[in-house]
């Protein structure tokens, strides 16, 4: 799978996706550009995709991308993705995200998106 380089290294676009994706489980939507938006599809989708296998060995494999956030007093991120946006997606096969693109940033006019999770 060919990822776009977003005029960044690998290691400055590897942080800002772990970042984004980290962002997105938090709050299940977020508002970024339009290229962002479609890179960190791709990455929050292998997410889900690990958070429903369920598996030790995929909650490692998770843990390496998601940032050690809480999102709540006794909840991680970690734990939200497996515990609780997983769940939704057990009979759906895959395209766990949309985005929607919507007007335009006003200070540099670059295309804006927003991210969610499906219903």
């Amino acid at each position: 799978m060919a990822f776009s380089r977003l005029r960044r290294t690998t290691a400055q676009k590897k942080a800002l996706l772990r970042d984004l994706v980290t962002e997105l489980i938090i709050h299940e939507h977020i508002q970024t550009t339009e290229a962002k938006a479609k890179e960190l599809k791709k990455v929050a989708d292998k997410m889900v995709t690990l958070g429903k296998k369920g598996t030790l060995a995929a909650r490692r494999q998770a843990a390496k991308t998601v940032r050690p956030r809480k999102v709540s007093e006794t909840q991680t991120v970690l734990q939200k993705l497996f515990d609780e946006i997983a769940p939704r997606f057990v009979d759906r096969p895959g395209g766990y995200t949309r985005v929607y693109k919507i007007m335009p940033r006003k200070g540099d006019n670059a295309p804006m998106a927003i991210i969610e999770f499906v219903e």
